[in-house]
């Protein structure tokens, strides 16, 4: 992935640019490698990191937010935890390379309008594992069934978190 954004920069005379994906498109060594040339990245994340990069703003605001509130607030890089004492300070981080080398600066913004596009989605994806459980459907893999033995259920705590993030 370098040598052909290095190619690009030297092709077009691009001395500075910022590289933007999507969380699916970069691995963990491409973020590093990216890192490593000195090349800045805008990411967009998944939302199943919520809950931990935005552990301190639930701890002390709740999960109510307004509509285009931005948090701007700390990430792991690959595999590193974050420091678990940092839910007891309300003050979000200010990230610095200097200050967090093992954390990226993660910026999140709520929109209504993605949230409700999001639990319709959820509730689509729960009605489909309903109908598998009350064998309505044919069983194929859905989100938010659970086998215990030969049973199907719900996996109501996994629809419950999702909606959360929603």
């Amino acid at each position: 992935m370098i040598p052909i954004v290095k190619g690009f920069q030297d092709r077009h005379g691009v001395t500075d640019m910022v590289i933007v994906a999507d969380a699916g498109m970069l691995s963990a060594a491409n973020l590093k490698a990216i890192d490593d040339a000195g090349l800045r990245v805008i990411v967009g994340s998944r939302q199943t990191k919520a809950p931990n990069d935005l552990a301190t703003f639930f701890t002390w605001n709740g999960t109510n937010t307004e509509d285009g509130q931005l948090v701007d607030t700390l990430t792991p890089r690959a595999t590193v935890a974050l420091n678990k004492n940092r839910t007891l300070t309300r003050a979000e981080p200010v990230w610095s390379p200097e200050d967090h080398p093992h954390a990226w600066r993660a910026v999140w913004q709520y929109r209504r309008k993605r949230a409700v596009r999001d639990r319709e989605t959820l509730n689509l994806q729960r009605n489909r594992a309903m109908r598998i459980i009350d064998g309505e459907s044919k069983p194929k893999a859905a989100r938010f069934v659970k086998a215990k033995g030969s049973t199907k259920v719900s996996d109501e705590a996994g629809y419950d978190k999702a909606v959360g993030l929603a």
